[in-house]
């Protein structure tokens, strides 16, 4: 019986010719992740453990990125403590305010995750990396602890279900609206401790970005993991873009391997989506949407502050001002990409557009910081989440979609269709900054 992608780098890690589904296995790990809210409760429960040194000073990263920079004097102890156990440690990969970014798009950008890696965090969203061709899964603190402390986690293997891409996007869409419309194909439990395969020629349409914030979202319908099969496309971004430093693997599913379900999705059907509160499952085409007012736009977090989303949401704000009333507020995923996108002139644009640019930050996704929203009160943002009192008050209301979804609303001050915005000088404006139209 042959085995899946995920399947194959986890036995590879196990030391085992083979595993099967819901095997328990112990498997070696590349990296151990954690960020201020987490990693804290991971450093009690490390001393705890009578353990003095980590198990690899190269192989954890912590990155202070939720409740940074600092909102309040807890969260400046957070990042305190934080800074010393990684000073302590000498923990390489510990990256400070001015140098680091939002975690799941640092960590790729820092070459700290290649392909056929197997990768643990203190965040569910911890995923994402499986855009690389890794196994990457979101875990608790105390894991996160163990990982620290021996370099090794323990797992069921999970099981698979496949996704056929097929054709390729067209328009202003993106791999958001991809995910998106998965979701609520199979719901927020549709894939309950799964792997989120994808396959098919389909994946060649889809930049790393649209790749990254799928797997971003393997989570929201339940997965363990979310993983792309590794193209030229990854290791381009892996040598050429992250500049990796060791070598890595590249895994294939065999040809007889198992899956639950096999679903086929056919890229060109796809439109932009709109997930309504208070799930991401809850998904409407955008021509189903309606006369939805909003009162605040958010263009970032780790699934979409990379640079094709700035690039995305900068070409609709060209020449364009945010509704009256309005508030819009673009997070860059990375100081590199605020950096790049400077240097495009993207943050020039969104300025004239009046919109607010901030500091890679996690703050408004978790209604943390930066961005909370009051009673009553509708977002719509490009993050990973809608539930309720996700982005603030518990009577506010979040609409989770696309940057070029989210640029076109905060124009027209309600939920739009970006292709009802552009016209055919303004997608070739597009097309010669990065986009696919």
């Amino acid at each position: 019986m042959g085995m899946t992608m995920t399947q194959k780098i986890l036995a590879a890690h196990a030391g085992l010719p083979t595993v099967k589904a819901g095997q328990l296995i112990e498997v070696s790990l590349d990296l151990v992740l954690g960020n201020d809210i987490t990693t804290p409760v991971a450093i009690k429960a490390f001393e705890e453990m009578g353990i003095s040194e980590v198990f690899n000073r190269d192989k954890i990263a912590i990155v202070p990125d939720h409740f940074t920079p600092n909102k309040d004097i807890k969260s400046a102890e957070q990042c305190q403590m934080i800074r010393k156990f990684s000073k302590a440690k000498g923990i390489v990969n510990y990256f400070e305010v001015g140098e680091m970014g939002i975690e799941h798009g640092l960590i790729p950008e820092k070459g700290l995750v290649v392909p056929g890696d197997v990768a643990i965090g203190a965040d569910s969203h911890t995923c994402t990396y499986g855009a690389l061709g890794a196994f990457s899964t979101g875990v608790g603190s105390t894991d996160m602890a163990a990982g620290m402390a021996t370099g090794k986690a323990w797992f069921k293997v999970p099981t698979a279900i496949k996704f056929n891409l097929h054709g390729a996007l067209k328009g202003w869409t993106s791999g958001k609206d991809v995910i998106l419309y998965i979701i609520g194909l199979i719901g927020v439990d549709g894939a309950l401790y799964k792997s989120m395969e994808f396959c098919g020629e389909g994946i060649a349409s889809l930049t790393m970005d649209d790749r990254f914030a799928m797997t971003n979202m393997a989570i929201e319908a339940g997965a363990k993991n979310g993983i792309f099969p590794v193209d030229q496309q990854t290791i381009a971004y892996v040598e050429n873009y992250a500049k990796a430093t060791r070598p890595y693997t590249v895994f294939e599913a065999d040809d007889d391997a198992v899956y639950e379900q096999i679903i086929d999705i056919h890229l060109d059907d796809i439109t932009s989506v709109v997930a309504f509160p208070h799930l991401p499952e809850n998904t409407r085409n955008i021509e189903a949407v309606g006369d939805v007012a909003i009162d605040q736009v958010v263009i970032g977090s780790c699934t979409n502050g990379r640079i094709q989303d700035l690039r995305e949401a900068a070409a609709i704000f060209k020449g364009r001002k945010v509704a009256k009333g309005v508030r819009a507020i673009v997070f860059p995923v990375t100081q590199r990409v605020y950096l790049e996108a400077l240097r495009e002139g993207l943050i020039e644009t969104f300025i004239l557009a009046n919109v607010v640019v901030s500091t890679p930050t996690c703050g408004p996704c978790l209604g943390g910081h930066m961005g909370i929203l009051a009673k009553g009160e509708r977002a719509l943002a490009t993050t990973n989440r809608n539930f309720v009192g996700r982005m603030g008050h518990p009577e506010s209301e979040v609409y989770l979609a696309s940057p070029a979804v989210a640029a076109a609303t905060a124009v027209k001050g309600k939920i739009t269709n970006p292709v009802e915005l552009v016209k055919d000088n303004e997608t070739r404006l597009y097309e010669t900054v990065g986009g696919r139209i």
